[in-house]
């Protein structure tokens, strides 16, 4: 796609579609949210198949943003540019991924005026359920068929079917109880994936 283009699809973006009822809106839900799906297509380096980005979810220009089938962005949630989203990922409302932080290790300059730290990609993988309000730190990595509990803040990867949550995120429990149980839920993943 030329960038004349995608200019054109980001302007009709933030300028209408950002603004349309939630697609859960008796009647024109369904409406508004085939429109953000088709203009989205166009911004995105890839967006898989029956992709909800609900109403007012910002990604600033969409640079090399990709989203799996089954997913999407939550009601006023925010992602920076570079972020991978697997397949079957849930995410809440007014959940935030952060690009990057603000540097504040020169102890002669005000943290103000020392930049921020190098921009990290942030990668969710497939199955996951980011829960309402959940902060995800730059550079994170969220492990298959895991859980982030609403509220909390990630400020490390969380491995495969775990659950997390609080401030910091800390582990919870597994998902599941066994080891068989983990390896079997991965595998249907996987399988369904390849279906």
């Amino acid at each position: 796609m030329t960038f004349s283009k995608k200019i054109i699809f980001l302007a009709l973006y933030y300028s209408f579609l950002y603004y349309l009822p939630a697609s859960t809106t008796p009647i024109i839900g369904k409406y508004c949210r085939r429109l953000r799906y088709n203009c989205c297509k166009h911004i995105f380096r890839k967006c898989g198949k029956n992709v909800n980005i609900e109403r007012k979810a910002w990604f600033g220009s969409g640079v090399n943003i990709i989203i799996g089938d089954n997913s999407g962005l939550g009601i006023n949630s925010s992602i920076p540019n570079d972020t991978i989203i697997g397949e079957n990922v849930m995410m809440g409302p007014n959940c935030y991924i952060l690009q990057a932080d603000h540097a504040f290790d020169a102890t002669n300059i005000p943290m103000i005026l020392q930049g921020h730290s190098e921009h990290k990609q942030t990668i969710i993988e497939d199955d996951v359920w980011i829960g309402t309000a959940a902060i995800i730190m730059s550079g994170i990595t969220i492990g298959k068929g895991s859980i982030v509990a609403a509220g909390s803040v990630v400020t490390k990867d969380i491995p495969a079917c775990e659950i997390w949550g609080g401030v910091p995120a800390k582990k919870i429990r597994n998902r599941f109880r066994t080891e068989e149980q983990i390896k079997k839920h991965l595998i249907a993943i996987n399988n369904i994936k390849n279906i």
